[in-house]
Parts: C-alpha cells; sequence; structure tokens
C-alpha cells in the first residue's frame, strides 16, 4: 500500500494558490460602505504556478477591490510579471555569486510614494504597478533612475513631516551586508550608506521616528548549508552566538555612527511603530518571537513587545506587553515615526475557531480591544484606511470564498460596518495598502 505524502501547509487549505486570474464586477455587499471612500484595496501574497518550496517564495498576486460612490465596483487578481515569473529558470543568484536584481517574485508588499506605485519583495528591486479603471499592469522593475544598486525592502517607511521614503537592502553574500537608503519626496534617491553587521542577516523590517532609523541585527543569519543542500527552501538559521542589537541612526547624520543596544537574541518580522519620548529615548513596538528556524524547536508564539533605548548610553528596557499570539501589526501610517495612541494586529487563530482583530491602546499600560471574526472565518492583515476604518480580507471555511471586511478602527468590537462578498477563495497573504484616487491620502 502506498501512501501519498500531504502537501506543504502553505500549497493546502486556503494558503494553496488559485490557478487564475479573475475579475468580477459590482459585488454585492453587506452593511454600508463609507461614501468618502474612493480607491483600490489591494493587498500581495505568494501564489505559486507551481509548487514552491517554501511560503515566501511563490509568485507575487495582487487581490484588489475597486471602492466608489458606496459601492464595491469590481475585484481583480493579477500576478505580478517579475522577470521570474515571465521566465522561471531566472535565478537571483548568478554563477559567480552576483545577484540579478531584477528576478524575484514581488509577492510580500504593495507601497506607493511619489506618484508610484511598487509592489515589493525584499531580495530584489521594486516592481511598478498601475492601478487603472480597467485593469493592474506590470510596469517593470524600478531602480530610482539607476542610482538603487541593490535591493529593497518590503516594508519601507514614509515620514509624515518630510515625505520622505526610508528603507534599506541585505542580501548580499558579501560585505556590506545591509545599507541604508532614502529618498525625497520627489522620488529622488538621496542617501545610501553601508551599516557594518558581520554577517548576512535576515532583516526583514524597521522603523523610523522623528529623529531616528531603528534597524534591527538578529541572529537568523544566512546558512550556506541550507543554501547549497538543492531543497530550496529559505537558506537562513537561528544562531545565537550572533546575538542580537537594535542600531540608532540620526536622520540628520545619515552617514554617521550607528548605536547599538544589545538586546536579548529574538526574531522580529514586524514592527509596529517607533518614537522619540520626552527623554530623548527611542521608544519601539513590534511583534517578537524568541527564536526562529531554529533547528531541533518548534516554531514559537509572538507576542507585542516594547524595547525603551537610550541614544546615548545604549541602555535597553524590554517588555513584553501582551500574552495573546499576534502578528501583522499596523497603525495609522500618517503617524509614522510619531506616538500612535493606537496599534492593530490580528490573532489568525484557525480554521475551527477563527480569528481575532486586536486594537492595542500604546499608551501607559497596554489595553487591548478585540473582535471575534466568528468559527471558521480568518482574518489577514488589517489596514488602517485614514477617515477611521480598517480593511482586511477574510475567508470563510463553510463557504469557501473570500470577503473584504471594513470596520470602525475605533469600535472594532462592534464587528463590520460593511462585508463585500467576493465570488472566489482569496488565499491567505502578506501586506496591502489603501490607494486613494487621491494620491496625497496614500497611507503608504
Amino acid at each position: 500500500m502506498t501512501t501519498t505524502p500531504s502537501p506543504a501547509f502553505h500549497l493546502a487549505g486556503n494558503h494553496a494558490p488559485v490557478d487564475a486570474e479573475r475579475t468580477a464586477h459590482d459585488l454585492p455587499v453587506t452593511g454600508t460602505l463609507p461614501p468618502e471612500l474612493t480607491g483600490w484595496f489591494v493587498r500581495n501574497g505568494p501564489n505559486p504556478r507551481t509548487p514552491s518550496a517554501h511560503w515566501f517564495l511563490g509568485d507575487g498576486m495582487l487581490h484588489t477591490v475597486r471602492i466608489e460612490d458606496g459601492r464595491a465596483a469590481w475585484y481583480r487578481n493579477r500576478w505580478v510579471r517579475t522577470k521570474a515569473y515571465e521566465d522561471p529558470a531566472a535565478r537571483l543568484y548568478r554563477a559567480d555569486g552576483t545577484r540579478d536584481l531584477a528576478v524575484g517574485p514581488a509577492n510580500t508588499h504593495v507601497v506607493r510614494h511619489a506618484g508610484r506605485t511598487f509592489a515589493l519583495v525584499e531580495s530584489s528591486l521594486p516592481y511598478e504597478i498601475a492601478c487603472t479603471a480597467d485593469d493592474l499592469t506590470t510596469l517593470g522593475p524600478y531602480d530610482f533612475g539607476g542610482r538603487l544598486a541593490d535591493s529593497m525592502t518590503a516594508h519601507p517607511k514614509i515620514c509624515p513631516d518630510t515625505g520622505e521614503l526610508h528603507f534599506f537592502s541585505y542580501g548580499s553574500i558579501t560585505p556590506p551586508y545591509v545599507t541604508y537608503h532614502r529618498a525625497d519626496a520627489r522620488g529622488q534617491l538621496t542617501v545610501s550608506r553601508p551599516v557594518d553587521v558581520p554577517a548576512h542577516v535576515m532583516m526583514h523590517d524597521f522603523a523610523l521616528t522623528s529623529r531616528h532609523v531603528v534597524l534591527l541585527d538578529l541572529p537568523v543569519v544566512f546558512d550556506l548549508r541550507k543554501a547549497v543542500s538543492g531543497g530550496g527552501g529559505m537558506p537562513y538559521g537561528f544562531d545565537p552566538g550572533h546575538g542580537a542589537r537594535i542600531g540608532l541612526l540620526r536622520r540628520d547624520d545619515p552617514y554617521g555612527k550607528v548605536v547599538w543596544c544589545e538586546i536579548e537574541p529574538c526574531y522580529v518580522f514586524h514592527t509596529l511603530n517607533a518614537h522619540e519620548d520626552a527623554a530623548g529615548r527611542v521608544v519601539l513596538h513590534g511583534v517578537r518571537y524568541p527564536h526562529l528556524w531554529w533547528e531541533g524547536h518548534d516554531h514559537p508564539a509572538s507576542h507585542l513587545w516594547r524595547w525603551t533605548l537610550d541614544p546615548v548610553t545604549a541602555e535597553v528596557r524590554e517588555e513584553q506587553l501582551d500574552d495573546r499570539d499576534c502578528e501583522f501589526p499596523r497603525i495609522d501610517d500618517r503617524l509614522a515615526g510619531r506616538e500612535a495612541a493606537y496599534g492593530y494586529a490580528v490573532d489568525a487563530g484557525d480554521a475551527e475557531h477563527g480569528g481575532t482583530l486586536l486594537r492595542y491602546g500604546l499608551r501607559g499600560d497596554v489595553t487591548a480591544e478585540t473582535f471575534a471574526f466568528g468559527p471558521g472565518r480568518v482574518p489577514g492583515e488589517a489596514v488602517h484606511v485614514p477617515g477611521g476604518w480598517l480593511m482586511t480580507y477574510v475567508h470563510d471555511h463553510a463557504t469557501g470564498l473570500g470577503e473584504l471586511v471594513v470596520l470602525a478602527a475605533d469600535r472594532i468590537a462592534e464587528g463590520p460596518v460593511a462585508r463585500v462578498h467576493l465570488p472566489w477563495r482569496v488565499p491567505y497573504g502578506f501586506h496591502g495598502n489603501w490607494l486613494p484616487d487621491d494620491a496625497r491620502g496614500a497611507s503608504v
């Protein structure tokens, strides 16, 4: 008797990719969509055309709902037409160790800056996307007029005061392993400086304050053995001997010294926000894992933590703020780098019990307001939309279909104000944004 092995989790259930690009018009809505909203809700995520070795590696697909005049005008899902999509044999790392930065799945995030919309993955160049009344079109890789010769993080930050775009690059197998970049409000790349880290670490996210760039040098480190094993998965592993530290770089001295603050070994995929307190210390909120991809250890839970860092003495206070398992933290991105009173995260739960949205009060003792979506209803990342709304895709395991759910950001316990019913499934994915027709209202 032979048995067929079960597919990996990222190829089964609602992680499994959909097999086609589809369009639906005039979507049914339960409740009332806020009439002032006109734009696109766009979320990115992996949707491999052939089985991928890891969830993070599938071809990028954008799932988009167009909202206008109080109605859901259409839904579209479209693959990002990257070089890797057009030529599956293309490889990021060439035989000589150099990188073809146009190769990558562009599967992690969607951001807008200086009138351009980008699909992002941290290994490669951004891909520019055009959102139009008729479709989602991939325009091609974008390198800031030839000035960016490196990859771009999937989690750039826009300063609400200057309009500058802050980001970093990593992925080179030779030093410098990390480079910090800055583009002005017009989209011109103005700063590129190497950051001294001792190894090729997986630096997924960072943070910004009014005075500092906050960098994370954490012990998930490139593993050559995994890279050459032929398995095709993520070539990183947890190395507690690497240590862990948070770096503070002054924004007014972008080529100056980075102050490194030692912390307990851990990993952070996503920061929530950072700001300067009255004493000049940097306060960072993020979702912390005690370890990640550590051989011989189970995958751990992740919780909301706070780090308070002194840029003069490099002293740190580390605090766990909640015991709920959570991920995908977001704020109103117009408050990036400022003290935000509230942040949002998701406890995805499971297919049986469903998931929960969390609204954290961040000032003083941290509090949490919650909304449970109900059995079998699993939400993704909740995006804050200017005007006081949250949007997230929800998968309903009972129907097998997806919904775009809208909630009032300050009253999440009351539940959805509107549910846009989609005729198909939206696989679980990563990050997205609300892209209003008025670009001045764009959060990121």
